[in-house]
């Protein structure tokens, strides 16, 4: 079971977006003070929601970073050499720097920092929020285990929290990062069924949304194949297998095969940009 983080740890994000709001959301869920997490943005825009939670919010980056012990770099992937250039004369070598940008590799990034820099590349998604979040990590050449283990106590109340090769951060990002929308896409699909077929529009996308969270934690929890889940659900000649063959001549499933492809090689070209 992952542990909690120590409590004493000092925080910062570079950037107010919706990444760094989930994860900052998630880690107050957990041990972490908001007395403790400091965010840095140009405008005022997304401090806000911030503040709301006890964060205390500069528009100076080199604050932020003066400050933290971990940095998470939370910026659009275009800003992430303007930024690292911004901060580096301010990195000492016992902080952690996390980038959270699609794209950015490793190489790239140590690249940008100082020397021997401690650099962990991180994907999340969106449901950190709600503390049901998918993040998949990576190490960068000068971070050791105990880096990743102090990032994990700090992320495990985000959700789910792997680490693996580099090579997979592209692919979560497809599958899950992009796929939350997916997803979205889906019960939204389910719910206009529903209205097309009588059913009122609020009540219809709120058991759209409570089917796809069902769903969801059965899949998760019972430990089963989705394709054997799927199976249990149909019975012979029933409504259910009647709607999936519908599915299955529109191509449901190659075109969301083809929609993680197509994510995942954009998440690839950004890193070659």
């Amino acid at each position: 079971m992952d542990q909690d983080a120590d409590p004493q740890l000092r925080i910062g994000f570079i950037g107010a977006g919706n990444m760094a709001f989930g994860i900052a959301k998630g880690m107050l869920s957990g041990n972490v003070l908001p007395i403790n997490i400091k965010v840095s943005a140009p405008s005022s825009t997304n401090q806000g929601r911030f503040q709301e939670l006890g964060i205390s919010v500069t528009h100076s980056n080199t604050e932020v970073v003066s400050g933290s012990d971990v940095v998470f770099v939370a910026v659009k992937p275009h800003l992430v050499p303007l930024v690292l250039s911004e901060v580096s004369p301010h990195i000492q070598q016992k902080q952690i720097i996390v980038s959270v940008a699609a794209g950015v590799t490793l190489a790239v990034l140590e690249e940008l920092l100082p020397e021997n820099s401690i650099v962990i590349r991180l994907m999340p998604n969106l449901p950190c929020v709600v503390q049901e979040g998918a993040l998949l990590f990576a190490r960068g050449a000068n971070a050791k285990q105990e880096d990743g283990t102090v990032l994990r106590c700090l992320l495990h109340c985000c959700g789910l929290v792997v680490e693996g090769p580099e090579a997979w951060i592209d692919i979560h990002t497809g599958m899950s990062g992009s796929g939350v929308a997916f997803v979205y896409l889906f019960a939204e699909a389910l719910a206009e069924g529903a209205v097309k077929m009588g059913m009122p529009s609020a009540l219809a996308h709120s058991i759209a949304s409570q089917t796809v969270l069902g769903a969801g934690r059965l899949l998760r929890d019972s430990g089963k194949h989705p394709a054997q889940l799927r199976s249990d659900v149909c019975t012979p000649g029933g409504t259910t297998i009647y709607g999936l063959h519908t599915l299955e001549q529109g191509g449901v499933r190659a075109s969301v095969m083809s929609a993680v492809e197509s994510a995942t090689e954009k998440a690839r070209e950004l890193g070659r940009k």
